[in-house]
């Protein structure tokens, strides 16, 4: 009998030893879903990437609908987390929304790569999009009139942009544009344009602009002398708990493993 007992006991500590092992082992599974900013498409999409190639398991998906979106999506439980390049409204934070700063990017002032102009203040850029300036000319560039473009109202580049520059509800925009590409894209394609865009996004077809004799790059933003900047947020309910594999993500992206990621999409890690 005393043998008997023993090997069940025996066997009921490996059944232990081998569930706990399996515990350990459990294999990530499930989606992690964003949606917001269309400014941090680069960022998030290459830390997204990422976590999926380290769990296969787990499906990532990124929805841009730009910032206010994003916000709103969070709150009405739409989407695991909200993506802002913007601060919270004080509205915002008192409906239970809590920010985390993921990155911060400069916001680019960019031009035709045919425009002459290269290095602009903020004071006249301010002058440009409230329409005291309407002539490249008096500017140093050709005799011909700016042409001004935007993102539309709600945009967190547009929030960032009008408050640095001290223009908000002042700008006398030709087009609002609904997305980061589609403000790049047309100023790509005319030569009096000027537009602003996040610098993560900008390409070689068009030009990004010195301000006050600093060009926008990951060191001048991370030192603060380039001063058209603004944070990469993330949106979550402050009072409900993510999902596990959401809480991974966001554990993921915010420790020291996701910063040169961050970085080689455009803009610097607020963990670094």
């Amino acid at each position: 009998m005393k043998t008997i007992k023993k090997i069940g006991a025996i066997a009921l500590t490996a059944v232990m030893a081998v569930t706990a092992l399996t515990g350990c082992g459990k294999k990530l599974s499930g989606t992690v879903a964003t949606d917001g900013s269309t400014s941090m498409e680069k960022v998030i999409g290459a830390l997204g990437e990422q976590f999926e190639k380290d769990n296969d398991g787990v499906t990532f998906t990124y929805n841009p609908t730009g910032s206010s979106s994003g916000i709103q999506a969070v709150s009405e439980g739409r989407c695991d987390i909200g993506l802002a390049s913007r601060k919270l409204k004080d509205e915002e934070k008192a409906n239970g929304l809590k920010e985390t700063v993921l990155a911060y990017d400069g916001i680019a002032v960019i031009v035709n790569p045919e425009n002459g102009v290269s290095d602009l203040k903020v004071e006249e850029i301010a002058d440009i999009y409230t329409g005291k300036i309407t002539n490249w000319k008096d500017v140093g560039g050709s005799d011909a009139e700016i042409v001004l473009i935007g993102r539309e109202a709600g945009s967190g580049t547009r929030d960032g942009f009008e408050e640095i520059t001290k223009t908000k509800d002042s700008c006398k925009y030709r087009q609002e544009l609904t997305s980061t590409g589609d403000v790049i894209t047309t100023v790509a394609g005319n030569p009096n344009a000027i537009g602003y865009a996040s610098l993560a996004s900008v390409k070689d077809n068009v030009k990004a602009l010195k301000v006050g004799g600093v060009a926008p790059s990951e060191s001048t933003v991370k030192d603060g002398s380039y001063v058209i900047q603004r944070p990469f947020e993330l949106i979550t309910k402050g009072d409900k708990a993510l999902s596990e594999v959401a809480q991974k993500f966001f554990d993921y992206v915010t420790s020291d493993a996701a910063v040169e990621l961050i970085a080689n999409a455009g803009a610097v890690a607020a963990k670094g």
